[in-house]
């Protein structure tokens, strides 16, 4: 039996987690769970309806978060000309000796962006990248030749989600420091993305089947299905 902290256990008998809340009083209930040491991350945990398994169904996007994701983004450039980039807002820049460091083990960054021309020669890091989340695509607007753009966005506090094999999303929203009115507003954003991003080939109800709030060191308090029954 998995054993929780105290923490975890005060916050269990601060509130009735077996109720479902609308979304204004999910974000109340997690504001008086106790706090951690650190600011933690507010995240959303969505479960879809769609069949995992049939790659039409894939769900995939980017948002941007209207209030930040209160995080330092780190981002590395895979491009020809690193000193543009860099001017731009990287953190990192360069191809060929970025892309040997990076078949090296070298992953100290958040996020990589590509420019289609280097994304010829990226493509070969398929391997580390992937696994990581970190290869740079297209429909997340991480292959662009408007680098600044791209860039200006993702520090911004844009996130990307991705459904993964068991039809689940998870998506950082916030940080606890973040006012409810802050969580609430980009709770929104996320939920209304995903919910934008239905497969055209997912028919009937159900597809988002259920929606929870919590923070790195909480229990999810469930948000009711009348905050999402429109998608």
């Amino acid at each position: 039996m998995e054993k929780h902290s105290k923490r975890y256990v005060s916050a269990i008998k601060s509130a009735d987690l077996t109720k479902d809340y609308s979304l204004q009083d999910a974000v109340s209930v997690l504001a008086k769970f106790p706090k951690a040491k650190f600011d933690e991350t507010v995240e959303l945990a969505l479960r879809l309806g769609v069949d995992p398994t049939a790659g039409e169904q894939m769900v995939r996007g980017t948002t941007p978060l209207p209030n930040g994701s209160g995080k330092k983004v780190r981002v590395l450039v895979f491009t020809d000309n690193a000193e543009a980039a860099l001017a731009a807002g990287a953190d990192h820049a360069g191809l060929q000796e970025i892309m040997q460091k990076v078949t090296e083990g070298w992953l100290d960054f958040d996020v990589a962006i590509s420019t289609t021309e280097a994304m010829k020669q990226v493509r070969t890091l398929a391997r580390v990248l992937g696994p990581k989340g970190l290869m740079p695509n297209p429909k997340s607007g991480t292959v662009t030749d408007d680098i600044p753009a791209a860039i200006k966005s993702v520090k911004a506090g844009r996130v990307e989600f991705k459904m993964d094999k068991s039809a689940n999303i998870g998506v950082g929203i916030g940080k606890r420091s973040f006012t409810d009115a802050q969580i609430i507003e980009n709770a929104q954003a996320v939920i209304d993305a995903i919910g934008k991003a239905r497969p055209a080939t997912f028919k009937g109800s159900g597809y988002i089947k259920s929606i929870s709030l919590s923070s790195s060191m909480s229990p999810g308090v469930r948000i009711a299905s009348g905050e999402f029954s429109k998608f």
